[in-house]
C-alpha cells in the first residue's frame, strides 16, 4: 500500500542540521513516528518527499529552512518587563524562568506560543518565539515501518489512534 491521502504511516527516522550534521532527533522501534498522512500536521514538505512510498522503502532527503519552520525573524524576538514573570511572591522564579528555558505564554489574542528565555535582568525578560528550527535546513533519513488505510474514526479526529487504540 503506497502513502496517499487518509493512510496512517509509521516510520522511522533521523533528522539532522543538514548543514552542519548535528543529529536534532531520532525515533526509535519502540517509538516510530505514527501520523495520518494529508491534514497539515506535518511539514507539508515532508509529506511531498514520502508521497507514494510503501512499506519497508528508505527515504533521505534535505528540506530547506523556508519550506520547514520558516526563516528566523528578529521581529519575533521580543523584550517583555520583568513583572510579567512574577509569582505569587513577587519575583521571578528561577526554577522556571531561566536563560535557555522554553516558557509557554499567550499573546493578546489569546494564541498560545512557546518563547526561548536569551537575557534577563531585573527589569526585563528578552524572548525568542521563532521555533527553534527556524532558519535551519533540515535532512531526514529513515525507513518506512507501515501503512495502512486509516479508519473513520481517525479521519473524523483528525489524528492516528495507533496499534492500541486510542481513548479521549
Amino acid at each position: 500500500m503506497k502513502i496517499d491521502n487518509n493512510k496512517v504511516v509509521t516510520l522511522q527516522y533521523k533528522l539532522t542540521n543538514h548543514t552542519t550534521g548535528e543529529k536534532i532527533e531520532e525515533t526509535s522501534p519502540e517509538h516510530p513516528m505514527e501520523f495520518l498522512y494529508g491534514i497539515e500536521r506535518i511539514i507539508p514538505a515532508f509529506e511531498e518527499n514520502i508521497h507514494g512510498l510503501e512499506a519497508g522503502q528508505k527515504f533521505s532527503f534535505d528540506i530547506p529552512s523556508a519550506e520547514a519552520y520558516g526563516d528566523r525573524q528578529e521581529n519575533q524576538v521580543a523584550t517583555i518587563p520583568a513583572n510579567v514573570f512574577y509569582d505569587e511572591s513577587g519575583k521571578i522564579n528561577e526554577e522556571h524562568i531561566f536563560v535557555g528555558a522554553l516558557v509557554p505564554m499567550s499573546d493578546n489574542e489569546g494564541n498560545h506560543l512557546r518563547g526561548r528565555v536569551l537575557e534577563m535582568n531585573s527589569e526585563s525578560v528578552k524572548m525568542d518565539f521563532n521555533h527553534p528550527l527556524a532558519g535551519t535546513d533540515l535532512h531526514f533519513e529513515g525507513t518506512i515501518e507501515a501503512v495502512r488505510e486509516a479508519t473513520q474514526e481517525e479521519i473524523s479526529h483528525g489524528h492516528s489512534h495507533g496499534t492500541h487504540g486510542h481513548h479521549h
